[in-house]
Formats: C-alpha cells, sequence, structure tokens
C-alpha cells in the first residue's frame, strides 16, 4: 500500500546507522511490523517466519547494540526538545525487567532482592508539561547489578564504576545541558537523592527538582549565617501557605487520589555528608527547598509529605507551586514503566544472548511511547478535541471510526479514538466506570490492528478510502 506519511520505523529508526544500508532498512520494516502488533511475543509480534528470522539475524549482528538502535529516535527527541519554547521535564526512573528464565545469558544482574536475574533499565522521558506530551526517550541505561560483599570499603565502593547510584549522573550527562534561551529540568524521586548527583547539576549547569529523604544537613539561606539543622527538621517548622490540590497516585484499577497541601519554601544550603560516598567537590550547594505538607489527612492514612530539593530559583509562591507541578509530573514515567511492560510484553523477550536482547530492549521502549502519549491527549482538555491524526495515522482513524460510527462518517478527536479504542478492547465506556487500563488499550490496539490488515487486503488507501 503506497502511502505519502512516514511510517513509524522510519520516524524514529529511519537515522539509525548499523553499519550498512541493508540493515538499517531492516529494522525500520521491523520496527513497523511490532509498532502494528506490539503486544505478546515475538512469534506474535512477526507472524510471518521470514520476519521472525530477519530479526533474529539482525539482532545478533555485533553492529547491531542497544545504543545504535536507540540513537536515531534519541537524536529526534533532543532535536523535539531543543523545539519547545517553554520548559521541558527529563522525567527520570529506574525499572527492574525480568529475566530470570533466560538461563542461557550469563551476564545478567540481580534483582528484586538478590532472587532474581535481569536488568535496571534507567529511563529518562522527556516531557512537554505545557501541552502534556511526551517528545520521546531521551535516554536508557541498561544497568547488570552486581552483588558486592558487605566488607567493601567506602573508598573502593565510591571507586566502582559498577555502583548503583552512578545512573542518575551518566543519564544527566548523555542528555546535556540545553542551550541558554531553553530550560530543561531533570525531575527525579527519591532514589536520586545523592549529593554526587545534586553537584553534578551544579557544575554543568543544567536543571533539577528532586525528592528529597531529608536527611541532609542544611543551613537556612544562602549566606551560612544560621546554625546547620537537619533538613527534615528545617522543612516542617516552616508556616505553610497557599491551598492546592496535587495527584498523590493511584492503585491499579481505582482512581488518582488527590490530597490538598499547602506549601512553604526557603533558600538553603546543603552541605556535603561527612563520609564522603560519591565523586564531587566538597563544598555546600546554594539550592531552594519546597516543602508540601497535606492539611488534613483523612483518618487511616498518612499525611503526604514532600520535600523537593531544586537549583531552579524559588523566589515566590507561584515559583513554589510551578515548581511542585513539575514533579507531580513524574508519575507520567510510571506509566511509561506500565506501557513498557503490560503493553510491549518487553519481559517475554526469549533471546538466549544479551546481544539480541539489549537492542530488542531499545526497540520495544520506543513502540512504549505510542499510546503513553494518545492516553495523555485524551485525558487533558486542551488536546482531547484536537483531530486524532494528530497523534495517530489516519488509517488508524478511518477504520476505528467506521467501526464504532458505522451509519455516519466522521473524523474522531483524540478523546473519541482512545475510547473507541478502549471499547474495542471491551471496556464499556460508562460514565461510573474507571478510567481504561493498559491491558484493555494494548487488546484494543492489536485488534485494531487486525481490522486495519484486512482493510488493507482490499485496497484500503492512504486517505481511508477504499
Amino acid at each position: 500500500m503506497a502511502t505519502l506519511e512516514r511510517s513509524f520505523g522510519e520516524t524514529h529508526f529511519g537515522g539509525c546507522d548499523l553499519g550498512h544500508r541493508q540493515r538499517n532498512r531492516c529494522l525500520v520494516k521491523i520496527a513497523d511490523l511490532i509498532h502494528r502488533h506490539p503486544g505478546g511475543t515475538l512469534p506474535h509480534k512477526l507472524h510471518a517466519p521470514k520476519d521472525y528470522k530477519a530479526m533474529d539475524r539482525l539482532m545478533n549482528r555485533p553492529e547491531v547494540t542497544h545504543a545504535a538502535v536507540l540513537e536515531g529516535h534519541r537524536e529526534g527527541t533532543l532535536d523535539r526538545m531543543r523545539q519547545v519554547e517553554g520548559p521541558v521535564l527529563v522525567l527520570h526512573d529506574t525499572t527492574e525487567l525480568d529475566y530470570s528464565g533466560l538461563h542461557s545469558i550469563a551476564d545478567l544482574g540481580s534483582i528484586g532482592a538478590n532472587l532474581g536475574r535481569g536488568y535496571l533499565c534507567h529511563n529518562s522521558l522527556a516531557y512537554d508539561p505545557t501541552r502534556g506530551r511526551v517528545l520521546g526517550l531521551a535516554n536508557q541505561i541498561l544497568h547488570p547489578r552486581h552483588v558486592v560483599g558487605r566488607r567493601e570499603g567506602t573508598k573502593r565502593k565510591r571507586e566502582r564504576l559498577s555502583r548503583e547510584s552512578r545512573l542518575w549522573p551518566r543519564a544527566v550527562t548523555a542528555i546535556g545541558a540545553a542551550s541558554p534561551e531553553r530550560r530543561w529540568v531533570h525531575v527525579a524521586d527519591r532514589g536520586s537523592d545523592t549529593f554526587e548527583h545534586m553537584a553534578l547539576h551544579e557544575s554543568s549547569g543544567s536543571w533539577f527538582v528532586l525528592r528529597s529523604l531529608g536527611r541532609r544537613k542544611i543551613q537556612p539561606g544562602h549566606d551560612a549565617a544560621m546554625k546547620a539543622r537537619s533538613l527534615r527538621t528545617y522543612a516542617r517548622s516552616l508556616p505553610l501557605q497557599g491551598k492546592h490540590a496535587v495527584v498523590i497516585g493511584a492503585r491499579p484499577q481505582q482512581r488518582a487520589e488527590t490530597a490538598t497541601v499547602g506549601i512553604a519554601f526557603a533558600p538553603v544550603l546543603v552541605h556535603p555528608p561527612h563520609v564522603r560516598r560519591g565523586e564531587y567537590e566538597k563544598r555546600p550547594l546554594r539550592l531552594w527547598l519546597v516543602a508540601v505538607r497535606e492539611l488534613q489527612p483523612p483518618k487511616g492514612r498518612p499525611a503526604v509529605e514532600w520535600i523537593l530539593i531544586t537549583n531552579v530559583p524559588v523566589l515566590t509562591e507561584q515559583d513554589a507551586w510551578e515548581r511542585v507541578e513539575w514533579y507531580e509530573c513524574r508519575w507520567v514515567i510510571e506509566e511509561y514503566h506500565k506501557g513498557q511492560k503490560t503493553g510491549c510484553a518487553i519481559e517475554q523477550l526469549q533471546f538466549t544472548s544479551s546481544q539480541a536482547l539489549q537492542p530488542m530492549i531499545a526497540l520495544l521502549s520506543v513502540v512504549a511511547v505510542t499510546l503513553l502519549n494518545l492516553r495523555d491527549a485524551s485525558r487533558d482538555e486542551a488536546t482531547a478535541h484536537r483531530p486524532a491524526t494528530e497523534y495517530v495515522d489516519r488509517r488508524y482513524v478511518a477504520v476505528l471510526a467506521a467501526w464504532r460510527y458505522p451509519k455516519e462518517k466522521r473524523d474522531m478527536t483524540v478523546r473519541e479514538f482512545y475510547m473507541a479504542l478502549a471499547r474495542l478492547g471491551g471496556h464499556q465506556n460508562r460514565k461510573g466506570d474507571h478510567p481504561p487500563g493498559w491491558v484493555v488499550l494494548w487488546r484494543g490496539w492489536m485488534d485494531l490492528q487486525h481490522m486495519l490488515d484486512g482493510a488493507e487486503a482490499v485496497g484500503f488507501n492512504n486517505r481511508g478510502q477504499t
């Protein structure tokens, strides 16, 4: 079928260099096929034996590495970040990929309290908070965790290249700082609260907002004139002002819960730890504290408390609420991890070598961005009523519209497409129903792919006509 639009594979992997034009074309074709059938195992994604064999040969080539496969999408993401005039959030988090059943792969690391084997997958997702849209995967690190003895000394641990706490600085360095007229803000949870990580941002000129464990030694203000104290103690002593509803997350099959919180903010001088556990210059950092506490917590649940640390100046209450809103966006990367595992079945890969496993993880991680963007756009009132063709190929929209509205020809909005897709997957679309989950969405997506295959077989063209 001829089409004037660039395919998914061409868009995200067309810029990859695998050492030979034929390998480059093969990667684009495999990406297109997997994007059409993202769920299930690889034999389910690639129905034709010739396509499966081509994929297997490609992934086992020494030139086809995790970095080489990801590079085209990664560079495209960085280009999109540079085009955004407002702030861009780089959402960081680490998830475990479980490959305990792949006994033939010897270089997997320890996961799950040393009970399983796999990778720590550190994702860095670029997000435009103004438009509520994921721009792409800015970086990804696959890290095999090494188990070391308890007797390892502090100096040896600090110098060890496989130290897990290096993941955050490595990701920041790989992405780089924006130009002076652009603001890229790295957002992370408490796992990133290391002095080494914060010091790197200060030395490299990049911006960050992270949730602190609150155990740090600080001095109020930036002039070192006041007595040192605990960060948590000082945060709790600040009087709250304002009132705001924040999203505090949701359990599976439940609506997101919100809490009404107050806010306090102040400049602080953060001291390096007494025992040097990372690589940094041992001097205090001039940062800002933003403390968030729930005003009237319900019975049976502890009060929400966020202690945020940032090097983006916080001079007004409006600045403080903006930093909180940035941190609230961090839940998007949690949803992305669900898309990787539930939607793309990234943990069901059955390769016998890390050479083949790692580049396929990169490919599937890019595929996982697709429905995440669609779902977020459908929930945002600013984008929900825009044409669905801005997010999805017009052929998919035409086929789904013909199934959902058989008696009328219409162009679907993003929300209409999203809800019709969920209905195709088994969601009832009733007002009292919970929002569609990943399993339902991906089931609908795969059914839609089969419908499009049938439409193409009878001469369905690029404009959604037969």
